[in-house]
This record gives C-alpha cells, sequence and structure tokens, in this order.
C-alpha cells in the first residue's frame, strides 16, 4: 500500500500542544502526520515538520479538505491554503474529510483529481464515506484514483461490510479513533491479552488493527506513549488473540456529527 500503515494523528491538538505532539513523534520515529483544514494546526504541523530537521522527502503528510470547500470553485483553493500554512509545496495525501450535505461527489471529485494533476497533492482519497459514497466517487474519477477510505474503526465498530467492499476494490483502510478514545483500554479482553504478551493495551488493539491490514494514525500529547504505541508494529498476536478481540464488535460509534455523516453501512 503507498498510504504509511503507521502515523500520527492531530485531531484537537492545537498551538504549542501540538507542536510538541508532532515533534515528539518524528524524534520517535514516526514518518506520517495526519492533519486537516478544520483542525485549525495546518500552520503548527507545518513549524513543528520545519524544526524537526527532517527532510521533507522523509514524511507523508496529510490533510483533509472541510465541507464548505468541496465544490469547483473552492476545492483547489483552499488546498493551496493548506500549503501555504504547511508551508509546503504539496502535501502526500489530500481526502475529503466529511461527504457533507448539499454537496455534489460528481463536482468535487474531479476537482480533486485534478489537484493531484497539478502537484498539490502526491494522492487522494476521502474519509466517512459509505460503500453507496464509494461508488460514487470510483464512479467519478475511478476508483484507482482513490488511495484510501479514512473512517471510524476500533475493536468495538469493526465496520466489516465496508472493509471489505475496500479491499475488494484495492482501497486502503485508514482506521481513526481506533482506541475508541481510550475506551478499549478498560476492556478486560484486551487486557488479559496484554497481560498475557507483556504489552499495553493500546499495543494489543494497534496491533489488531495493523494484521488486519489497516492504516493506522493514534495521536497522544505524552512522548512515552507516542514512542509505545509504535512499538505495537512489533506486535504479532496469534489467530485465537484475533478472534478474541473480533468478538468485541458492539457497533458503538463515537463520531457521527448529525449534521455531517452519511447513512451508515
Amino acid at each position: 500500500m503507498t498510504v504509511p500503515a503507521f502515523g500520527v494523528g492531530t485531531f484537537r491538538l492545537k498551538e504549542q500542544v501540538v507542536i510538541d505532539s508532532v515533534k515528539n513523534a518524528l524524534e520517535v520515529g514516526y514518518r506520517a502526520i495526519d492533519t486537516a483544514q478544520i483542525y485549525g494546526n495546518e500552520a503548527e504541523v507545518g513549524q513543528a515538520i520545519r524544526e524537526s530537521g527532517i527532510a521533507r522527502e522523509e514524511l507523508y503528510v496529510t490533510t483533509k479538505v472541510w465541507v464548505d470547500k468541496l465544490n469547483k470553485n473552492d476545492l483547489i483553493p483552499s488546498l493551496k491554503e493548506s500549503l501555504e500554512k504547511l508551508d509546503m509545496d504539496y502535501v502526500d495525501l489530500t481526502l475529503v474529510h466529511w461527504p457533507g450535505p448539499g454537496t455534489d461527489i460528481a463536482e468535487y471529485m474531479p476537482e480533486l483529481l485534478k489537484a493531484k494533476e497539478l502537484g498539490l497533492t502526491k494522492e487522494i482519497g476521502v474519509s466517512n464515506f459509505t460503500i453507496a459514497l464509494l461508488k460514487e466517487a470510483g464512479d467519478a474519477i475511478g476508483m484507482e484514483h482513490i488511495a484510501t477510505n479514512q473512517v471510524e474503526l476500533s475493536p468495538y465498530l469493526q465496520n466489516r461490510k465496508l472493509a471489505q467492499f475496500m479491499q475488494e476494490q484495492g482501497v486502503q483502510l485508514t482506521s481513526y479513533m481506533t482506541l475508541a478514545y481510550g475506551k478499549v483500554l478498560k476492556d478486560e479482553t484486551i487486557i488479559a491479552i496484554a497481560n498475557e504478551r507483556g504489552a499495553t493495551a493500546a499495543q494489543v488493539t494497534l496491533a489488531w488493527a495493523l494484521q488486519k491490514g489497516f492504516a493506522i494514525i493514534p495521536s497522544s500529547t505524552k512522548r512515552e506513549n507516542l514512542e509505545s504505541n509504535l512499538k505495537a508494529a512489533e506486535l504479532i498476536l496469534t489467530q485465537e488473540e484475533m478472534t478474541r478481540i473480533d468478538a468485541l464488535d458492539c457497533n458503538s460509534r463515537e463520531a457521527n456529527s448529525e449534521s455531517l455523516a452519511p447513512e451508515w453501512d
């Protein structure tokens, strides 16, 4: 897959907090950073990257276009504005953040593809898209151009129909809220596996997602957690352990905006 398997998220992190988080993440080994226009932290993410001293070509930077810019007139100018804030010539991946009400996939997906052709972004994709919406996006520009669909996915919300469809279509699934806002870290099953393996509950959960073939973008304001989370890539769960975590699915969704959410699969 072209989208890195392990990145760091910046949702809800602002000002010096996000600068410190991104710097710490880069120092401990992360090379993929996820931000968005609506997060209001693109400038700070760019600052942290510049101050890290790591060469731009070694990094994979993702941003997301907000709903009010999903039209022919505003999408590309808004991405150029994001690049100015990030102080970059391009991002590696640009996503549609939410499908949003009153927007036209057939209008804005070609604009996103045009942004790629202009060199503003190396890859394009979507976020919070259902199977039906993915099909629409594929009809608009060709499914082969959609690098990923970033969706909420955790042991408590496994999105199996969508995940299977995306695998069949060759679209990478990027999981956000993989730890369900920390709720799964208190789960008895996950804690038991963690204790058996000498790992943390977060490592077990992230390892589960990685072994499913998903990309993940957990965030943290604590350097030790960022470092610890990264070690999840070294943890290989047994099939029995994977099955135990699979059994935790209860369709529990954390991100469900009444104004933005589609009718979920």
